[in-house]
């Protein structure tokens, strides 16, 4: 493969990036291993986040690479339209178990984006199997992200995504944010301000009544809008007014899934149980794109009582497909036998002092921690949103760290195979580049 610069990068147009400025200074990555990406130059860059979130057990695990390279030359396409392949219902049975048994179907897609789109079709159509069909409304919230369809677009409540793209879908409403700094600033873990903010669903209910709502979908941890921590009960909360009212419960968990809180998910950590989960991002290591959503029993047997025939007219085209599903069985097995969610527990502490000991630094504003993730939000430059962490972003890349801008929030999510010395690594030279801010 091409491991120098390109002749020319005018055709690619690039998702989510100031293509001009990138095109102009560009950042290329040609190789990766453990916790390291290397450059066009053959410069080290340590990875502070996980590829995009999505790298939990480190770059080029050999077993998930070889997994890979063996179905690729045994099945390299089948559908799973009317078919299967085994690969696809073995991964299942182990995504169960992972799960600990707490839902009872996987449904797959190929990303997260597709997976919020499933989830909630599936929440629509199951009150409709149920005989509860004026159920159509649909609840997000302020700040959440939850991919890019038309779907994920209409319950997120990030502006800037949502602005070019109107109108969205009718019947949605928002939950407010719980973000709050004058109350919560320098959190580790839980913040104790905001559980009061999921009493806003009983607004909705009184507005619309219960009878009208299908869904209601967060992220436990609202990561790509800046690591957004819910407060203490918050998601319990939720979960008692879901079920009071009859209204399903999402938990988009394709940052979340597949141990970033060194659980094997935000519902494990909050002990919180929703009744569908969307997943993708870890579930492969990155490796293959691929989506998955867990629903609990009861929304699947409502389908199959319907009459013989297809009981859910939704799918894709690579749904399970089997280069996807064995990259997903070896990355539960590298879970399993290099105990990574055990490891990423014994880091959490010496990874949130870490990040806390940036306060005092210049602009810093707010430090927020939880499992492995960390938020570091910066005072913005007036008029000029985002532009601040940005600059902190290539200030970064140029000395070897690659880290994660939302406005002006840098937002950090290390592979979960991290020892000491990346995290020294990492705050030592994040420091140096906060240093330097202008």
């Amino acid at each position: 493969m091409n491991q120098s610069r390109p002749a020319s990068m005018s055709s690619f147009w690039m998702p989510f990036t100031n293509n001009r400025d990138f095109k102009a200074n560009p950042r290329l990555l040609v190789s990766a291993e453990g916790m390291y990406y290397k450059d066009v130059d053959g410069n080290s860059v340590l990875d502070g986040t996980a590829g995009l979130w999505c790298v939990p057990c480190g770059h080029a695990q050999p077993k998930i690479v070889s997994a890979v390279r063996e179905m690729v030359g045994q099945l390299d396409f089948a559908p799973t339209f009317q078919m299967g392949h085994p690969a696809a219902f073995d991964l299942a049975e182990q995504l169960m178990e992972y799960a600990g048994h707490k839902f009872g179907h996987v449904f797959y897609t190929n990303s997260g984006s597709e997976a919020v789109d499933t989830a909630l079709k599936m929440a629509l159509a199951y009150h409709r199997a149920r005989g509860e069909g004026t159920r159509t409304r649909l609840i997000g919230r302020e700040r959440g992200y939850h991919g890019v369809g038309f779907g994920g677009l209409s319950v997120g409540g990030i502006g800037g995504n949502r602005k070019s793209f109107g109108p969205l879908l009718p019947g949605v409403d928002h939950l407010p944010h719980t973000h709050d700094l004058d109350k919560n600033a320098y959190t580790r873990g839980e913040p104790e301000y905001g559980t009061h903010l999921a009493d806003e669903l009983e607004r909705l209910v009184t507005l619309h009544d219960a009878s009208n709502i299908a869904a209601v979908i967060v992220e436990p941890v609202a990561g790509s809008t800046g690591v957004l921590i819910p407060p203490k009960g918050y998601l319990k909360r939720l979960r008692e007014l879901c079920t009071k009212h009859g209204i399903l419960l999402i938990f988009d968990e394709v940052i979340t899934g597949f141990g970033r809180l060194a659980t094997p998910f935000a519902a494990d950590y909050f002990d919180v149980e929703p009744d569908l989960m969307t997943t993708a991002k870890g579930l492969t290591n990155g490796v293959i794109p691929m989506g998955a959503v867990f629903s609990k029993k009861h929304i699947h047997d409502a389908f199959m009582e319907a009459p013989a025939g297809i009981e859910l007219f939704h799918g894709y085209t690579y749904s399970g497909h089997p280069v996807a599903c064995a990259a997903a069985i070896a990355t539960l097995e590298v879970f399993k036998e290099q105990n990574i969610l055990a490891h990423a527990q014994e880091m959490q502490g010496y990874w949130e002092d870490a990040v806390h000991s940036l306060k005092g630094m210049p602009y810093v504003t707010d430090l927020r921690t939880i499992g492995l993730i960390a938020g570091i939000e910066l005072e913005s430059i007036p008029g000029k949103p985002g532009v601040r962490a940005f600059g902190a972003f290539k200030k970064a890349f140029a000395d070897g760290v690659l880290i994660r801008t939302t406005g002006d929030i840098i937002a950090l999510s290390p592979p979960l195979v991290l020892e000491k010395k990346h995290i020294d690594e990492l705050f030592g030279k994040l420091a140096t580049v906060l240093t330097h801010l202008d």
